[in-house]
């Protein structure tokens, strides 16, 4: 006997069914009614009102201007220079202050005459309230005209909350922080120019206006997610990821494999509710669309394809240029496409961490407990698209061929084209977690020192991630029972593979 549908199932379906007419504003409003729909409509009036929910109708492409190309950082005080800024704020982590790209970036500052700026090398990797608070006070006190990141993602988006609260100069950081979290305010007035060089290939922070922190108080990452803060440029300098260690380009490319997985099976737009009343309200993640697609399929295939062979060879030029450049483009992608599940359970996976299993990932230059992001989205990756799979199996075959395409399947003995649909999830779990094998990743939750006692409170802390889970496929009422009961079984499976 087939299983019953849950309640919120049935309430989709029958919401669905409601909506046959064009969904613009325009139309909104116009009721067109077929032959003797006059009829219906007046019988309608007699029963108990419901106001429909309205789906999204459209989508919003935005992203940073880019550069790309060998050496291109040494540009970077020309640009500010053309800006004719006041005083840059430039931010960067201790580690990357050491480094080359920091020493190439503060040799083109100082090449421009009278251009003024200071440098803040006290970012946090992976920022908190604490360190956010620390920056912005900062920033604040200086009042900069113009922004300049140079690091990974922690320190573009440490530098962007930068920028947020120093225009907003009275603003309190949950303002904006992303609801239920923190009030999730619109970002209405116009932020300073920031110019983002990442040394990581990884976040794609250049190209987006996400900034994200762990909220020590909860033990979850959340942030803000805004058109609004994404960088004035991004310099993508292919020189600029020589000196992470391997773990770091590992960590750092899963991230760009997820977020191109993520956002290529997200929602379609036109799913998403509800539809914004205003513009201004329509959110930077808005599910998956014609232009992120593109973007997104392009960064998987180049990570699968790369990313195994940085792994083996940290020199390899050609894999580096690649991974780096599908950062960017799984940034373009998510940016205006978005992730849900994988993203969505990482933040409480990264963020109990440093209270229950202090798990320390091996090659990351730090004395403090750290599961890297990248490795905290991939290990629930095999469950989530096994899950996922039936709500596009012909999005998820593609996933499947593309691993096929480079890597292998311990399990899979026939062309991925001849599976059922109701193969392609279990198939695709195979092919993930033998990937992420080859590269050395942790083989599930109990690896980085959870237990199966500890799914009750990585599901607490997942469900207030509604601005990822909503454009997660499949799941249901997310913030009732239906969310409880699938992540619930996600995690379950995410223990041991």
């Amino acid at each position: 006997m087939s299983p019953i549908a849950s309640r919120s199932s049935i309430l989709r379906l029958i919401n669905a069914t409601q909506h046959s007419h064009c969904a613009c504003h325009g139309c909104a409003s116009s009721k067109a009614l077929a032959p003797g729909g006059q009829l219906l409509n007046q019988m309608r009036k007699f029963a108990t009102p419901v106001e429909p929910v309205q789906k999204e109708y459209a989508f919003e492409v935005a992203a940073s201007n880019l550069r790309f190309g060998d050496g291109v950082t040494r540009e970077v005080g020309m640009d500010l220079m053309n800006m004719r800024p006041r005083k840059v704020g430039v931010f960067t982590d201790p580690n990357v202050a050491k480094l080359l790209p920091m020493k190439t970036t503060l040799e083109s500052l100082e090449s421009q005459k009278g251009l003024a700026y200071e440098v803040y090398d006290k970012v946090a990797c992976e920022p908190t309230e604490a360190s956010w608070r620390d920056a912005i006070s900062w920033a604040r006190s200086h009042d900069f005209s113009h922004f300049l990141a140079v690091g990974g993602g922690s320190v573009i988006d440490t530098a962007k909350a930068a920028n947020l609260f120093t225009v907003y100069k009275d603003a309190d950081l949950m303002d904006f922080i992303n609801a239920p979290i923190g009030k999730g305010l619109p970002i209405k007035q116009t932020l300073r120019p920031l110019i983002a060089v990442p040394t990581t290939a990884g976040t794609g922070s250049e190209t987006t206006g996400t900034a994200i922190l762990d909220i020590t108080s909860k033990s979850f990452k959340t942030g803000i997610a805004s058109r609004a803060m994404k960088p004035t440029l991004g310099i993508v300098d292919t020189f600029n990821t020589d000196s992470c260690p391997t773990a770091v380009h590992i960590s750092a490319g899963l991230d760009v494999l997820f977020h191109s997985l993520e956002s290529y099976t997200a929602i379609p737009y036109y799913e998403r509710t509800p539809r914004p009343t205003n513009p201004i309200n329509r959110p930077a993640y808005q599910g998956s669309n014609p232009v992120a697609d593109i973007f997104s399929l392009w960064a998987l295939e180049q990570s699968v394809k790369y990313l195994p062979r940085i792994a083996r060879d940290p020199s390899d030029r050609e894999a580096k240029r690649q991974m780096l450049l599908a950062a960017t483009f799984a940034g373009i992608g998510f940016g205006n496409a978005g992730v849900h599940l994988c993203h969505g359970m990482s933040y409480p996976i990264s963020g109990l961490n440093k209270s229950g299993p202090k798990y320390k990932h091996p090659g990351y230059v730090t004395d403090l407990p750290i599961i890297p992001h990248g490795v905290s989205v991939a290990l629930t990756g095999p469950a989530v698209f096994k899950f996922t799979a039936p709500s596009s199996p012909e999005r998820h075959l593609k996933a499947l061929t593309t691993f096929l395409t480079h890597a292998r399947s311990p399990t899979l003995t026939s062309p991925p084209s001849s599976l059922p649909a109701s193969s392609i999830g279990p198939a695709l779990f195979d092919a993930i977690a033998a990937f992420l094998a080859d590269l050395g990743v942790p083989r599930g939750l109990n690896a980085v020192g959870y237990a199966r006692g500890d799914v009750g409170r990585l599901v607490k802390g997942t469900l207030p991630q509604r601005r990822v889970l909503d454009l997660a496929p499949g799941i249901g009422d997310v913030a009732g029972e239906d969310g409880v009961g699938m992540l619930t079984r996600i995690l379950e499976e995410s223990l041991e593979y």
